[in-house]
């Protein structure tokens, strides 16, 4: 007969031997929670991937500026490039206005040559006529004329002292004009030459 004793042992036993089978049927993850234990992949993303996306997107952003500047260099180019032509061309048809006003006034020239049997009155009309024209060319291309009047103060910047003379009025006025300046969108072409009072 089993005693009492006996089976009281036994049913610890079998108690003691419940226990790591109840321990096994534990899930997984409530153990690592209780070990404090997580799982890798919770812990964020990998760095070597991360760095190798950075250096990714930092060379396609250093490609971009690099073609940028590219383009930059070349607008610059083609800037200086018209700049250029345009120069030469302003230094190769910079007087065809001027000259386009010069052609008429030739034209009269020899229109007048041309008439022998004209009469001295005739030919001054002619040339007085020819003058307006030249006039007319001088005036459409900003050449204006520098003729002092006797006795305005002498300017070194647009006149040219060809000598001092004894005069009734005041020292350094002009006195005479011996030949009329130029000037040419306001920069002397060539001084008028003068006397000046001493």
């Amino acid at each position: 007969m089993t005693s009492k004793s006996d089976a009281a042992g036994a049913n610890e036993q079998g108690e003691q031997e419940n226990t790591p089978s109840e321990q096994a049927d534990t899930p997984v993850d409530e153990q690592s929670q209780a070990t404090g234990d997580s799982d890798p992949q919770d812990q964020g993303s990998d760095p070597i991937a991360d760095i190798k996306d950075a250096l990714t997107q930092a060379q396609a952003q250093a490609q971009a500026h690099y073609e940028q500047m590219l383009r930059a260099q070349a607008e610059m180019e083609n800037v200086r490039r018209r700049a250029q032509e345009e120069v030469s061309k302003a230094r190769k048809f910079g007087i065809e206005s001027f000259a386009e006003s010069l052609v008429p006034v030739r034209d009269s020239l020899e229109a007048a040559l041309g008439q022998l049997d004209q009469s001295p009155e005739d030919m001054r009309a002619g040339i007085e006529t020819t003058l307006k024209q030249l006039s007319g060319a001088f005036e459409r291309n900003h050449l204006s004329e520098i003729a002092p009047a006797p006795g305005e103060k002498f300017d070194p910047h647009l006149h040219q002292a060809i000598a001092t003379v004894p005069a009734e009025q005041e020292s350094n006025t002009v006195v005479a004009v011996l030949q009329k300046g130029y000037l040419i969108s306001e920069r002397v072409l060539r001084p008028a030459l003068v006397t000046v009072a001493s």
